[in-house]
């Protein structure tokens, strides 16, 4: 461990441009994918037939190797940032569009059928009674969502998108295991630490919800 903790010392400046990097890839990829897939799980909700299609096209999707969507991400749009930010956002969206669908499907009939007995319209029974009481759900698959982009962004190293990935590649190039560590530990680290803030955010959300059902 000593020799862990000394090339991080060395290399602390490497290391805290990879983070940033990777952050910064993690964070787009997933900022994206939440803008795409919340309403497009919303509308799926309307179509159940047409979910099915949808939900088995991303799930085939989401069996493809990550370096083979790199690669064919390279072919079409080059290298850097973009391809490698192209295919988080891919990645991304069928966790969160499932959790999505998942909880506005799972809404009690007794919640709809008082909220229209209220005078609510579509949109405001939407608003206002569904997304909140399927927010677990969401932010669930925003967890799921995070925890594989966070891991599978080292990957982007490959196509030039920086990130921790570069610092894991020139350690196994250079057979510097200490640097591979200064990569790998600080994306675990990363990970670990959005599935705690959002398992935080689940459990707080799901209380709210049962306090709202009880009153």
């Amino acid at each position: 461990m000593s020799g862990f903790f000394a090339e991080l010392s060395r290399n602390s400046h490497a290391v805290l441009v990879a983070v940033g990097q990777h952050i910064a890839l993690s964070v787009v990829a997933i900022l994206s994918g939440i803008l795409v897939a919340v309403p497009m799980g919303v509308l799926l909700t309307y179509h159940t037939r047409a979910a099915k299609i949808v939900l088995g096209i991303f799930s085939v999707v989401n069996t493809i190797p990550s370096i083979v969507l790199l690669g064919v991400a390279m072919i079409f749009l080059g290298i850097g940032y973009i391809p490698a930010t192209t295919v988080l956002f891919v990645y991304s969206l069928l966790p969160i569009m499932r959790g999505t669908y998942t909880g506005i499907k799972e809404v009690s009939p007794n919640a709809l059928k008082a909220a229209r007995g209220m005078g609510m319209s579509r949109l405001q029974m939407l608003r206002l009674v569904q997304l909140p009481l399927a927010m677990p759900s969401i932010i669930t698959g925003i967890r799921l969502s995070s925890i594989y982009i966070i891991s599978w962004a080292t990957l982007a190293a490959f196509i030039g998108g920086g990130g921790l990935g570069d610092l894991i590649w020139m350690g196994l190039q250079t057979y510097n295991f200490n640097m591979v560590l200064c990569g790998a530990v600080p994306a675990t680290i990363l990970s670990l630490l959005v599935s705690f803030l959002l398992n935080r955010l689940i459990k707080r959300t799901s209380r709210h919800r049962r306090e709202e059902v009880a009153a």
